[in-house]
């Protein structure tokens, strides 16, 4: 069983530049319910189911579980609710983090958030500089919310 604890952040756009071409990522939902989602995501070439439960705090239960390929792509374009996310992730090490830096297209165009898994609620955390406002107790953030309601929708 797997506790993930994540801050999330949004990025100065005037102060960061990718590092790395990055990886496109796919992703939809079969259950978005608070307390419980269900995603199918693709990432380059592997596919994986994921459950999360609910968030409490910045911690939360999540089981991952890699899947074919192709199960992932009929699942996503029959099953998953629209519109699905789309984006291009980005990884970059800051002082010991690996911080995930999602650039998302479609209905998400012009939303940068940063994410970072922590080891515990409070681990001590130094921000890299195009750190511009944490987002991580605001739900209209989680991805599984972006399918329902989008970024340019707001």
């Amino acid at each position: 069983m797997g506790i993930e604890i994540e801050r999330k952040f949004l990025i100065d756009m005037d102060k960061w530049q990718p590092l790395d071409k990055g990886i496109e990522i796919r992703q939809g939902y079969l259950s978005t319910d608070k307390e419980r989602t269900v995603r199918v995501r693709t990432k380059g070439d592997r596919a994986y189911l994921t459950v999360k439960g609910g968030t409490h705090g910045i911690a939360r239960l999540e089981l991952e579980y890699e899947i074919p390929l192709a199960d992932a792509n009929q699942l996503l374009d029959k099953l998953c609710h629209k519109p699905l996310i789309e984006k291009c992730r980005h990884l970059e090490k800051h002082l010991g983090h690996l911080w995930e830096i999602d650039v998302f297209f479609g209905d998400n165009e012009g939303l940068v958030v940063a994410e970072v898994e922590l080891k515990s609620e409070d681990e001590a955390l130094e921000l890299p500089e195009w750190i511009a406002q944490e987002v991580s107790g605001d739900s209209r953030y989680y991805n599984s919310n972006l399918s329902r309601r989008p970024y340019n929708k707001w």
